[in-house]
């Protein structure tokens, strides 16, 4: 009973503290432009890290050829993913980017049948149907497309190829090493992509240094640590299944913090698209039981 009590705080803990990162970064954005702020975000929590895996003696890459998968990890999952984000808050609701972002697993199925190759059951395509329904009726229902719409939805695509990859290349590397250099080499290229690509503010004050300490910390380097424990100590199926409840705590968070208004639309779409994601990550284990049964 005590296990499962553990387990359920830090399910909740983790997704909490990835759903607050949207509302956190749009507030952020009062005083940090999107791409300086997610590049501060992520250098700061990766030489956190990087001071870790160096102390504990982590093994580290060991050629070319591996520094290079390294930073290709870091420009797709932390760079792309994380500047579409804080881009995409700019036009759209911090609980709108959130639904988008996390179709990331129905965008996986897709991607990894088109490009891999690879063979999803019926219950994870059903997810997909679900999930893309969700999303047509949350923001197709707006008169008005935003191109924060658009970058929310290419944060999704930007992490669905990178999960494939490091699905491919993750075992070439320690769990803790790969995440340390993707969020320093992605915070690194997110700071190149700010000087050339945005007109860079900066306001430094108590505010705008919690706020960068909050993204670096809880919702990157505590966030990250209790996934992956979590990852490891249970099943990883029944583990993802739980991704779900990060873009209702973000649509939550935007509710209660920012007056972000809900909506019947997003409030159907946002449940759908959370059946779907469920759906996508049931454990195949469970099923053969259910069968077996």
């Amino acid at each position: 009973m005590k296990e499962k009590l553990v387990f359920s705080f830090l399910v909740v803990l983790t997704t909490g503290l990835m759903g607050s990162s949207f509302v956190v970064a749009k507030i952020g954005l009062t005083y940090i432009s999107p791409l300086l702020l997610a590049g501060l975000r992520f250098v700061i929590a990766g030489c956190i890290m990087l001071l870790f895996v160096r102390l504990f003696k982590r093994k580290q890459p060991a050629n070319k050829g591996e520094w290079g998968k390294l930073i290709l990890i870091g420009a797709i999952q932390t760079a792309g993913v994380m500047g579409s984000i804080f881009l995409s808050l700019r036009t759209i609701t911090s609980g709108e980017s959130a639904i988008l972002t996390f179709m990331n697993p129905l965008l996986v199925v897709l991607i990894g049948t088109l490009a891999l190759g690879i063979r999803y059951r019926v219950v994870q395509w059903t997810g997909v149907l679900l999930g893309f329904a969700g999303v047509f009726i949350a923001m197709g229902s707006h008169l008005t497309i935003e191109i924060g719409t658009f970058l929310g939805f290419l944060s999704a695509v930007f992490w669905s190829v990178g999960t494939l990859i490091i699905k491919k290349w993750g075992g070439l590397f320690d769990i803790w090493v790969m995440t340390a250099y993707q969020m320093f080499f992605g915070g690194l290229i997110l700071l190149v992509g700010s000087v050339f690509l945005e007109t860079s503010r900066l306001v430094i004050n108590s505010s705008s240094i919690l706020i960068l300490l909050w993204l670096a910390i809880p919702a990157s380097i505590i966030q990250f640590t209790v996934w992956f424990y979590l990852l490891q100590k249970g099943d990883s199926g029944k583990v993802s299944a739980f991704l779900f409840l990060a873009p209702l705590f973000g649509i939550l968070f935007g509710w209660l913090v920012l007056g972000e208004q809900l909506g019947l639309p997003l409030l159907i779409g946002g449940s759908l698209i959370f059946a779907g994601i469920f759906l996508v990550n049931w454990p195949e284990k469970q099923l053969a039981e259910e069968a077996a049964a």
